[in-house]
């Protein structure tokens, strides 16, 4: 279980569809032996082919009623391609929609409103050039009594983010596997210049992340969409809240933290600019090791962890949160003279005041966090752990098909703070250490 914290933001899945071109090729007059790979069709049969009447089937069917107001309008076209769309309410007023990538239909920009009919008329260009027009009048369903599951979307507008920022949305109670691709097909994710990627869930369902195979190029600006209002997710529940934020990716920082040496490497667009001596976490409170993600910066804050094994209550600055389970990096001028040399923190990434505070001007969040050599693994979703796996164990993620060919770039590992590739669970608690 998690609850929402105070990170906001608004949500536009992508479906790539493989686009296909036509390559015409003439060959010479030539005495050619024709075997096998002739075509058998009679030039009458291709011809009859090509004047083929363009057919469309729309959906809501016509007359259909008690259409969530999540619906979308869609489309089985054979013998050509969608070539307009009108969607007009029961008082003649336009309903913008968006076409989905993959061509299965339109999708209304907003929630459509409960108990209201709807029109919608289909036109449809064959490949012979002869138009057709569908129309199908349908009528949505009254407000739900379905009690409704939270989501919180980890992606703000107008912000600047890291390039290993997941575009995040979280669950309560948690989305049921049987109920998953429904979901994943109400998340919409733009990427400018385009860089396709795809969701994965965490096994438990709390959250799905959508990122690519490789880190995002720095200057992309990624538009999102969680358009889940109204959606029936299983038996007992409907969707939220219909959210989108658009947001832009900055430069390239990575940060690398070494347990044998006790030292973290920063990383600028792949040159490293410092090492800083750094204390973890104490052998009974050990930091994670694993790729984690900057989800938080906090000029200043305070850990408070009465009710624990461990309680107590300390005011810090200059922190940065990596994990749900209160892992910070973070200003500790108490510990100055055991970084470097010893643990003695409550899991957190103790540096020196004057290290926090230059470090805070230096990073964004979703900036990658690698830490190596500690006694324990980060777990899967404490935190934006969507770099912790491997993009083979990621797509396995996805409850939808993922893009044929979508791979990481196959380059040569590179060094710790290059751009590869070229391109919630409970409530953060206020633990740290």
């Amino acid at each position: 279980m998690w609850q929402r914290t105070e990170i906001n933001g608004g949500t536009i899945i992508m479906r790539f569809r493989r686009r296909l071109t036509l390559f015409a090729v003439t060959v010479a007059a030539a005495p050619l032996a024709l075997g096998a790979c002739t075509s058998d069709r009679r030039p009458g049969q291709q011809q009859a082919e090509a004047r083929a009447k363009p057919e469309v089937t729309v959906t809501p069917a016509e007359g259909t009623r008690d259409v969530p107001i999540s619906g979308e309008i869609g489309t089985d076209v054979k013998h050509g391609r969608v070539t307009a769309v009108r969607i007009t309410d029961d008082k003649g007023a336009a309903v913008e929609a968006e076409p989905r990538e993959d061509g299965t239909g339109w999708v209304p920009s907003k929630p459509l409103a409960p108990k209201r009919t709807y029109t919608a008329e289909v036109t449809v260009t064959g490949d012979s050039g002869d138009t057709v027009t569908r129309k199908t009048t349908f009528t949505t369903q009254p407000k739900s009594s379905k009690p409704a599951i939270s989501s919180v979307l980890y992606f703000a507008g107008n912000r600047t983010y890291g390039t290993a920022m997941p575009v995040t949305v979280a669950f309560d109670p948690p989305i049921p596997k049987e109920a998953r691709a429904d979901v994943q097909r109400r998340l919409f994710v733009k990427t400018d210049p385009p860089q396709p990627g795809t969701w994965s869930w965490v096994s438990d369902g709390s959250q799905v992340y959508y990122r690519a195979p490789d880190f995002w190029r720095p200057g992309t600006t990624i538009s999102v969409r969680s358009g889940l209002e109204g959606l029936p997710i299983g038996k007992e529940y409907v969707g939220d809240t219909d959210k989108r934020a658009t947001s832009k990716i900055g430069r390239q920082v990575q940060l690398e933290i070494d347990n044998a040496t006790k030292r973290m490497s920063v990383f600028q667009d792949g040159k490293l600019l410092r090492k800083l001596p750094v204390s973890l976490g104490k052998p009974s409170t050990p930091t994670s090791s694993g790729k984690m993600v900057i989800m938080e910066k906090h000029d200043f804050t305070t850990f408070d962890t009465r009710g624990s094994a461990d309680p107590y209550v300390v005011d810090v600055e200059d922190a940065q949160r990596l994990t749900w389970r209160g892992e910070f990096i973070h200003g500790a001028p108490w510990s100055e003279g055991d970084q470097g040399y010893t643990n003695v923190s409550h899991g957190c990434t103790n540096l020196s005041a004057a290290n926090a505070d230059w470090l805070m001007g230096v990073t964004q969040v979703g900036d990658l966090v690698t830490v190596k050599g500690t006694e324990v693994p980060l777990d899967e979703g404490n935190g934006w752990t969507a770099w912790n796996v491997s993009w083979e164990q990621f797509a396995k993620g996805s409850a939808l098909p993922v893009p044929a060919g979508l791979q990481p770039t196959p380059t040569q590992a590179p060094d710790p703070g290059a751009v590869a590739g070229g391109s919630p669970e409970p409530a953060p608690s206020a633990s740290g250490g």
